[in-house]
């Protein structure tokens, strides 16, 4: 198998709570060669001095706040690797995340984006123990940065996150890939735990809906200048689900749902 350096690039707001967890998500890993970029997007919190006591190949940047877009944006400047992943600082990847989309990559050099599934978790407070996080709902396809894993020459291609669209902008950068025809496959391997709490910033449903349909309309606003006032169809995710004979050497592995919780 081809040696990839990953890098990882985790956007973060004051986010003392979860950053440990979301980092030791990424160390379970065991790939080496990996670089973790945290952007630190404004903090206000003790997110920094947590990042300080955390273990791994760390870079750690300091921003004023500008939205998880353009720290997104600024990761995907400095990282070195030849394969990108993302991860939100209050969520986790599965454990055999990269294990089975590096496998897939070599597999299928010409694919430049392999898109797994998301499962969502809620929190809840149990009235005899600690806060814990439960999965809600069945994994679902998701346009979701976090659930996929991208060659670097797909954003080459593609360009940077849209920084006008505080929700939505990894919507609207798939979208675009697809426009490109950018090479995907979507496998049915949970690869991203969504975790659900108070303070996630997708709470705000009206504004998140205002974002959706501005990523929309942008979206088919391109396809209409290209297809001079015709806006050609873009492929469902369901078309580019892959069988399993073409999955990590055939044997693609399935996380167990929860295993990569504590």
């Amino acid at each position: 198998m081809k040696n990839y350096f990953v890098s990882v690039i985790i956007p973060v707001y004051n986010g003392e709570t979860y950053i440990a967890e979301a980092v030791e998500s990424i160390n379970r890993q065991n790939h080496e060669p990996l670089e973790v970029i945290i952007i630190d997007d404004g903090s206000t919190d003790n997110t920094a001095k947590i990042v300080e006591s955390l273990s791994g190949n760390i870079r750690y940047v300091y921003q004023s706040n500008s939205g998880p877009a353009a720290a997104r944006n600024r990761g995907i400047g400095m990282a070195e690797g030849n394969v990108m992943g993302f991860l939100d600082a209050d969520d986790l990847w599965s454990e055999n995340k990269l294990k089975i989309q590096t496998g897939i990559l070599d597999q299928n050099p010409g694919m430049e984006i392999v898109l797994g599934l998301l499962q969502r978790m809620q929190l809840s407070h149990p009235k005899d123990g600690p806060p814990l996080f439960k999965e809600w709902s069945e994994p679902v396809m998701n346009m979701h940065l976090g659930s996929a894993l991208f060659r670097k020459s797909a954003f080459d291609k593609v360009g940077c996150l849209d920084e006008s669209l505080d929700y939505c902008e990894d919507w609207d950068w798939f979208m675009r890939a697809k426009e490109k025809n950018i090479p995907m496959l979507v496998h049915q391997d949970v690869t991203y735990y969504y975790r659900r709490h108070d303070q996630n910033i997708t709470n705000d449903s009206k504004t998140n809906f205002n974002f959706a349909l501005k990523m929309l309309r942008q979206s088919l606003n391109r396809r209409r200048h290209q297809g001079n006032g015709t806006a050609s169809k873009l492929p469902r995710l369901s078309d580019l689900v892959s069988g399993p004979e073409q999955l990590y050497d055939g044997q693609h592995e399935r996380k167990d749902k929860g295993g990569s919780h504590d």
